[in-house]
């Protein structure tokens, strides 16, 4: 499989909180971070979400400090029944919280 991430992948454990934003109402999903980047991040979760949907995010990082940001999906995979792996990307986040990332991957770098 070609490789289209434009910003390298970092794994993180953690959680994440989405809140769909296209007036469908609230509907929070709580899921495992496989992976993330500056530019968008890899997760699953027991629900179906939707392609292209926007969804709002609450990222705690390795800091314990928490990332607000949007994600819109772009990917989706179906794990097995009743688990899929997403990929989404970041719309909007903030500079200082994508270098907050890009330092991060900089120091587990540095410590391999």
């Amino acid at each position: 499989m070609e490789e289209k991430r434009k910003s390298k992948r970092t794994e993180l454990l953690s959680k994440l909180v989405f809140k769909r934003l296209d007036g469908s109402g609230v509907e929070e999903v709580n899921i495992e971070v496989a992976d993330v980047s500056k530019t968008g991040v890899g997760f699953e979760a027991d629900r179906a979400l939707t392609i292209g949907a926007v969804y709002e995010t609450y990222l705690t990082i390795w800091t314990k400090e928490v990332i607000h940001a949007f994600v819109e999906i772009v990917r989706i995979e179906k794990k097995a029944e009743n688990k899929f792996a997403y990929g989404g990307i970041f719309i909007g986040m903030p500079e200082m919280d994508a270098a907050r990332i890009e330092t991060y991957q900089t120091v587990e770098d540095t410590v391999k």
